[in-house]
């Protein structure tokens, strides 16, 4: 195995949850926001709105993983945003429980990158993303169980 296929030093990956105190803090401020990023853009449906976010936060791994350099961990960084884009997609005119579900795989694949530490030089982010993406689910859950309307 070269030095490229190695992974970089990082952090290490026991860090303490007081050391990601900050982050994860940050983190739910984050997706309490995000969750009110449908009246920001009040003119299209929220599924939509949702979705992007979806996507975004999936396709940051991208850039990280490009930062990364080792060509494995593009490809695999890569086809797993895609399938995040699928699912996205999907929740747009499909069930919201999609986003839902999108959102808190997202969140299980940080903390799985906190764990591994899959792509080096992450640092705080995985935890910070992980309570985004919880937060946000569990919110847009509770308002699909209260009877809110996503497509409309």
């Amino acid at each position: 195995m070269t030095a490229r296929d190695q992974p970089r030093p990082d952090l290490a990956t026991g860090r303490s949850l007081r050391d990601l105190r900050v982050p994860m803090l940050a983190g739910v401020v984050v997706g309490v926001l995000q969750t009110l990023t449908p009246f920001a853009l009040w003119w299209l449906p929220p599924a939509t709105v949702y979705a992007m976010g979806v996507a975004v936060i999936a396709a940051i791994y991208i850039g990280f993983s490009v930062a990364d350099g080792r060509r494995r961990v593009i490809a695999v960084e890569t086809t797993v945003a895609t399938v995040f884009l699928v699912v996205a997609a999907a929740g747009i005119t499909g069930s919201p429980w999609l986003l839902v579900a999108g959102l808190a795989g997202h969140g299980a694949k940080d903390f799985w990158q906190q764990r591994t530490q899959f792509v080096a030089n992450t640092r705080w982010w995985p935890p910070f993303c992980a309570v985004v993406d919880v937060v946000v689910a569990v919110i847009l859950a509770v308002a699909i169980l209260a009877g809110a309307d996503f497509h409309g």
